[in-house]
């Protein structure tokens, strides 16, 4: 098979908007706007593309399989591990776990990594901007273990109060987990920080980049994090897969969080014991065709150079910003000075559902509700948001028609 990640020298985004199939079509009679990034990313067809070739003609079981096929799927396996361990500068390839996602990456650390070490009084350190999957696997670890939760507050313009975290911090303090960048709000945290500062009071540290991974360059050794976990349907991938970046050496003294195939290393009646890592934490059949596709998706925005990526969207975001800031009434739900790809915002008279109705009968995707993260929504004493998320495929014209969509909405309500 011949090479299918897009090699770009010049970036035209223009030309890149064309490799996303779903973008040109109608909804409702009108051409689609997709604003619900930060929900999932679109797929470009270089990706789709080399699914469909695995699915015609390499699918096969991976692992111990003596025959050319099953030693191919193996080496296109094993290959996107190498991949992402470069695109986000991890030490060791070995330090790549493929999970279901996000989710399902903290659900694993906090089961192996926290039953492990948590005991009663001990405490776990999170954000109030943090996404339901952040909260809810370290809350059910801590009643096992008698652990506590502690809450970072976030200011009225929607950054961590860091001053606030550095007070929460003690020699109990055994786990900081942090989004990088807030689903809901758009803050970009500073993760490098209060990694730093939750190693000096002893504590591991764990980031959810499933917002940041698409959006900008992740450096894991300059963050310094000990765990950093993502998903790929949110970086142009396939859906159902995602990674956790483990530091080495914690992860080979984690025990296994599932057990079944490939996990194991001898089984008898009296005794199992446990591959090594990375497969100690992938037990049966992996998915092994969304690996291969999220390996062509980090191609696919190598290629186009995530610094270029970042830049792109920084302009989108401040072009909204501008426009939707002359709409009367309207009201940003997080002003963050960093912040990258959302932009939520509210009107007192008008609720979040109805907006997103109206503004989908137009054609227009955003994203209403609570967005997982109902204690930010209480933070700001609203219920929920209307959220515009964006990616390096929209352009100028995208933000345009959703000002328009929201004046034609307004005027139901005037």
């Amino acid at each position: 098979m011949q090479e299918t990640a897009t090699k770009i020298s010049a970036v035209d985004f223009d030309e890149i908007r064309k490799e996303f199939p779903v973008l040109h079509q109608e909804m409702n009679g009108h051409p689609l706007v997709y604003l619900d990034n930060a929900a999932s990313s679109q797929m470009p067809v270089q990706v789709a593309d080399r699914l469909d070739y695995y699915h015609r003609f390499e699918h096969s079981n991976v692992h111990r399989g003596i025959h050319t096929l099953s030693q191919r799927a193996t080496d296109s396996y094993e290959a996107a591990r190498k991949k992402i361990q470069v695109f986000i500068n991890a030490a060791d390839e070995n330090e790549i776990i493929f999970t279901s996602g996000t989710t399902d990456s903290i659900n694993l650390v906090a089961n192996s990594y926290g039953m492990t070490n948590f005991s009663e009084g001990d405490e776990v350190i999170l954000t109030e901007m943090e996404h339901h999957a952040n909260i809810v696997p370290w809350q059910m670890v801590a009643q096992k273990t008698g652990a506590i939760i502690k809450v970072i507050p976030v200011t009225d313009s929607g950054e961590l109060d860091i001053e606030a975290y550095k007070k929460l911090l003690s020699p109990r303090t055994k786990m900081v987990s942090v989004i990088h960048i807030s689903n809901a709000l758009g803050t970009i945290n500073p993760v490098k920080e209060i990694v730093a500062l939750a190693h000096e009071a002893g504590a591991v540290t764990l980031i959810d980049g499933a917002q940041s991974i698409p959006h900008q360059n992740i450096d894991i050794q300059d963050i310094g994090t000990d765990f950093y976990v993502f998903s790929s349907h949110k970086m142009c991938g396939p859906t159902g897969f995602g990674i956790l970046y483990g530091r080495k050496d914690l992860l080979e003294a984690m025990p296994p969080y599932r057990g079944g195939g490939d996990m194991i290393d001898k089984v008898s009646f009296e005794e199992t014991t446990y591959n090594v890592v990375p497969f100690r934490f992938e037990a049966g059949t992996p998915p092994i065709a969304a690996s291969i596709g999220l390996s062509e998706a980090v191609d696919y925005l190598s290629a186009i150079g995530m610094d270029a990526i970042e830049t792109q969207e920084t302009k989108l975001v401040e072009y909204a910003v501008q426009e939707l800031s002359a709409i009367n009434g309207l009201r940003f739900i997080g002003e963050a000075k960093k912040r990258a790809s959302v932009v939520s915002f509210v009107f007192d008279h008008i609720h979040a559902s109805d907006l997103g109705t109206i503004l989908d009968k137009q054609g227009i995707a955003v994203r209403t509700g609570h967005h997982c993260a109902q204690p930010i929504m209480r933070r700001f004493n609203v219920p929920a948001t209307t959220r515009a998320s964006i990616a390096f495929y929209n352009n100028k014209e995208d933000v345009d028609r959703l000002i328009e969509g929201i004046n034609y909405a307004k005027s139901f309500f005037e």
